[in-house]
């Protein structure tokens, strides 16, 4: 065995960013169903008896959608769902499941204890909105009233210039702690998901050997820019040094728990001590109030993450780039942006877009996940392995995605179409993150309930058992591309000269009609002979028309592009 870990000073562990813990974002964000048979009461109880039973009905520790389903008695369908958010969650770039091609990921299977640890986080509850000081000024809580919206947990973005402030919704360092809050409160129960009795000994003698301390990497993190290459056990003490062609000895699960939870209390000791100084301070981007005004006094706040996260947030009537060589991280949030158009041309791992309304928000190429939430009047195109959207009004998908899109809690008036636009390295960057254009599933949503599981507010009564409001495809008459100003790529040598997503018939037919009938008024027009008076009112007619088009269909918000700075 080896000798207890001296235990560092609180101070010295969180003023050190390599030794700082932080919980994984990522299964928190994206990796939460809302199944109800996926959450149990107390998972412990439950979890252990399963993985002893999903471990003997596997040769290799693995298991496929068909076992998931008999063990978890969950359809097929919500078993294929497991694996797929697995594949897109998991921490390890060398786990089989995370580099499995398109259509093997059944057939890989999931390592039954990852599915473990994924399930016992199904009974996280996310963290609640901070109490308003001024309860008059959020009284109209968005969206506008109707029976659900007693459990909705955001405000319109248009309250939130109103209320010039929103301070009352959880910041990055407040939804972090709360992470780590449940993390620590639950570390025993998982420890013991993944510990293992010493042959001979008994119960009261359990080891982690260092394969089972590597699941520990699914749920933290240590340092700033997560494992960089790095497995997650050289950051500890234990293995650290362990020689690769030798079996490392196990260590005390014990051992590894207190360990874990002396570093646990410091990173919250550190968060807290954060928060605390930036209230006295300067604001900042991702955790501080937004101030957002008239676009010609907007406070614009982009800035990147210690841990990698771009923030895009509160733009306010303009229009905002941002190319790969601007992302310094893999993942980007957009976070109550308004009235504006934004591109985010480069590949990523994930996307969110949290808060906004009345914008246009263009998203390049997303390997894992993209989540849209409490957005109203939001034009989104994206191309994507996946995406769930959640509490949103009167919004437009024009997607490219290569599995279901998950449709969750309030929605109302969505709308789903093909994928429709294109930039000159669009295809390289769908390569780079493992999208397949030859597959797109951007018609066939999945609704769940109304009621998202993993939310801290109270619900009405029956509720639950209310489906959420699926989505309608636009009409293909209705449908048009998307043309992204050829500028905005900067000096880009890419090969992409269209849209890689094949279009419908129905759509494809659409677009030669129309593209007929202009062909066709043009003709007719320059062959017609009509007096001066007649051209200028027939001109001016067509940009009435032209001008109300634009404000009707929300293409209006293209037009920032070309204003000036």
């Amino acid at each position: 065995m080896t000798e207890p870990t001296e235990p560092s000073t609180s101070s010295s562990l969180a003023r050190d960013p390599c030794t700082v813990i932080h919980p994984r974002r990522e299964p928190f964000e994206h990796g939460l169903l809302p199944i109800p048979r996926l959450i149990f009461s107390d998972p412990a109880q439950t979890l252990i008896p399963l993985k002893q039973k999903l471990l003997q009905l596997s040769s290799n520790q693995r298991v496929d959608s068909v076992a998931i389903s008999d063990s978890l008695q969950i359809s097929i369908e919500h078993a294929k769902l497991v694996l797929d958010t697995l594949a897109s969650i998991l921490h390890s770039d060398s786990e089989p499941l995370t580099v499995a091609k398109f259509g093997e990921i059944d057939s890989v299977g999931v390592d039954v204890h990852d599915l473990v640890l994924f399930l016992y986080i199904q009974s996280y509850k996310r963290i609640l909105p901070r109490t308003h000081k001024d309860s008059v000024a959020v009284a109209d809580v968005w969206p506008s009233t109707s029976a659900f919206d007693g459990f909705l947990s955001a405000l319109s973005p248009l309250q939130l210039v109103r209320s010039n402030s929103r301070r009352f919704m959880p910041s990055q360092a407040d939804i972090e702690a709360h992470q780590l809050s449940y993390l620590q409160k639950h570390l025993a129960n998982i420890m013991s998901l993944l510990a293992e009795p010493v042959e001979g000994e008994g119960e009261e003698s359990l080891v982690l050997t260092m394969d089972r301390f590597e699941h520990l990497g699914f749920l933290f993190q240590f340092g700033d820019k997560g494992l960089e290459g790095n497995s997650f056990s050289q950051c500890s003490p234990f293995f650290a040094n362990s020689d690769p062609d030798m079996p490392a000895v196990p260590v005390p699960a014990a051992q590894v728990h207190d360990w874990l939870l002396q570093n646990i209390v410091a990173t919250l000791e550190y968060i807290s001590e954060r928060t605390s100084s930036k209230e006295n301070g300067p604001s900042s981007a991702s955790d501080q109030d937004v101030a957002m005004t008239d676009a010609s006094t907007v406070s614009v706040k982009v800035s990147t993450s210690t841990r990698g996260a771009s923030f895009i947030e509160g733009i306010s009537k303009s229009s905002y780039t941002k190319l790969a060589s601007d992302i310094k991280g893999s993942s980007v949030k957009v976070l109550n942006c308004h009235e504006s158009s934004i591109y985010i041309l480069a590949p990523l791992r994930y996307a969110t877009v949290y808060g906004c309304s009345d914008a246009t928000i263009v998203i390049g190429a997303v390997g894992k996940a993209v989540r849209v939430e409490h957005c109203e009047r939001v034009h989104v195109i994206v191309a994507a392995k996946r995406i769930c959207i959640a509490n949103c009004r009167e919004c437009i998908f024009f997607l490219g995605v290569n599995q279901q899109p998950l449709m969750l809690g309030d929605n109302h008036k969505l709308q789903v179409a093909p994928y429709n636009t294109f930039y000159s390295q669009l295809e390289e960057h769908m390569n780079e993150v493992g999208i397949v254009p030859t597959v797109n599933r951007w018609n066939e949503p999945l609704a769940f309930g109304m009621v998202d599981p993993h939310d801290s507010l109270s619900h009405p009564a029956g509720v639950s058992d209310v489906q959420a409001e699926s989505a309608t495809q636009v009409d293909p008459d209705q449908f048009t591309n998307f043309v992204i100003p050829s500028w905005l790529g900067g000096d880009s040598t890419g090969t992409t000269e269209g849209n890689p997503f094949s279009l419908p018939d129905a759509y494809m037919a659409s677009q030669h009609k129309n593209h007929k009938n202009l062909g066709e008024l043009r003709q007719l027009i320059r062959e017609a002979s009509l007096e001066e008076s007649r051209k200028r009112e027939l001109s001016s007619a067509l940009h009435v028309y032209f001008k109300d088009w634009l404000y009707a269909s929300g293409n209006i918000r293209q037009l920032y592009c070309l204003q000036g700075d």
